[in-house]
């Protein structure tokens, strides 16, 4: 396969300074909010981007560990094929996440539902278009099977009895 090289257009920052620390999803961190510093060259990208309520942040996964092919996500307790799962450590250390969008100010984003790292690189942004993102008929696959106290207790990141993995 070919070599593909990206660029980061800003960098993402948040409160969130160690990983083992850091809100799983957005929907664990609905109160911690994030800026974006984009690049100036990026930012007349920036027109009409306010009309949308939330966004999804596509941004480099700059601590992520090597890539395992079978991992232990933080809901569970069984081993699971890494692309049944967020977990960081993946071939292309990308991550995603829906957040929402609060404010632009010049080249400055502001955001809630960071459980982003301070200082993450940021590869793009897209708007949520609720027109075409939503799936009244989607399957969530094993994660379905978890409570929503244990998710909750678990997406926090500290929480009683963690081992340690992400």
């Amino acid at each position: 396969m070919n070599k593909l090289t990206y660029q980061p257009i800003g960098t993402i920052y948040s409160n969130h300074e160690q990983p083992k620390a850091t809100p799983i999803q957005p929907v664990f961190a609905q109160d911690c909010e994030g800026r974006i510093e984009l690049a100036p060259e990026w930012v007349d990208g920036l027109k009409d981007l306010d009309g949308y309520s939330h966004m999804h942040l596509l941004y480099h996964l700059h601590q992520a560990g090597a890539p395992r092919m079978r991992v232990i996500p933080f809901m569970d307790t069984e081993e699971r094929g890494l692309f049944a799962t967020r977990h960081p450590c993946r071939p292309n250390p990308i991550g995603l996440s829906l957040v929402e969008l609060i404010g632009i100010e010049g080249n400055v984003i502001r955001f809630k539902g960071a459980d982003i790292l301070n200082g993450t690189p940021l590869l793009d942004i897209k708007p949520f278009v609720p027109r075409f993102d939503q799936r009244l008929d989607a399957r969530g696959g094993w994660t379905e099977d978890v409570n929503d106290a244990q998710a909750q207790d678990r997406g926090l990141r500290e929480y009683p009895g963690q081992e340690g993995d992400v």
